[in-house]
């Protein structure tokens, strides 16, 4: 899975997320928005205490907080938040005493985010300029990592489930939502940029995806798949029934 140009793929996120930051009503290979975070299950009383604004550049593949089981007073990290949403969706869960941090490597995600931060007085989150295999967080403090849309895009998934386990104080849990396959991609999608960019070529096998979580030392306790997420584009839909291409939930616990 590692076949792509790091560097390539990196400029090429950055700037598909960066246009997800600035200009949501654009066109992407996949949905955004509240219809689209009401469909995959996030309850509209959530969201109407959410800043319209991240919900607008929402560009999650799926709804996990109902495996996250997140309580007040609790220490979240999000990997890969984007504009937000979800860390504003988890402060709402862990509440005044609890704390929300968001890691994100997009200037322009971050920068939206903090600004909604501050207009919305969210003072339990923060955000971080990171990537999401190397955080510099403190070890063992988060209660719950999350994560949406936002593994299937590093080249090396290993390194970002063991840094979710770092985080993760003994019995945490790690609550994401991903993109995965029925089969395994060809190097001719696996080698594209453009398609790691969409959340297509990057998406790893479902088992192989399940046996890199379990060897970070989490084990899985609940996968559900998605079926109200889909791909928009002609490309993408090609490659989704071709390949299986899916979303699915997972929960796991740090053992």
């Amino acid at each position: 899975m590692a076949n792509v140009d790091a560097r390539e793929l990196e400029s090429k996120v950055k700037q598909m997320y960066r246009e997800v930051a600035e200009s949501p009503e654009g066109e992407f290979h996949f949905e955004m928005g509240r219809v689209m975070a009401e469909r995959l299950g996030y309850p509209a009383t959530d969201l109407d205490r959410v800043p319209a604004d991240a919900i607008a550049s929402f560009a999650g593949v799926g709804h996990f907080f109902n495996l996250a089981g997140l309580e007040s007073g609790e220490t979240v990290v999000d990997l890969g938040s984007g504009s937000g949403m979800d860390t504003f969706v988890a402060a709402l869960k862990v509440g005044p005493s609890g704390r929300v941090v968001g890691v994100d490597m997009t200037d322009e995600q971050l920068a939206k985010a903090e600004r909604l931060r501050a207009a919305g007085g969210f003072g339990q989150i923060t955000y971080r300029k990171a990537y999401i295999e190397e955080t510099g967080l403190e070890s063992g403090t988060a209660a719950c990592v999350i994560s949406n849309g936002v593994i299937n895009l590093a080249p090396d998934k290993g390194r970002v489930f063991k840094e979710a386990a770092r985080l993760l104080r003994p019995g945490g849990r790690l609550a994401i939502a991903d993109i995965v396959t029925d089969a395994a991609l060809p190097e001719s999608v696996v080698c594209n940029a453009d398609l790691w960019a969409a959340c297509i070529g990057g998406a790893a096998q479902r088992d192989a995806y399940r046996e890199q979580i379990e060897a970070a030392g989490l084990s899985v306790t609940r996968v559900q798949e998605n079926p109200e997420y889909r791909f928009i584009s002609d490309r993408a839909l090609g490659a989704t029934t071709k390949y299986g291409v899916k979303s699915v939930s997972i929960l796991a616990v740090k053992r």
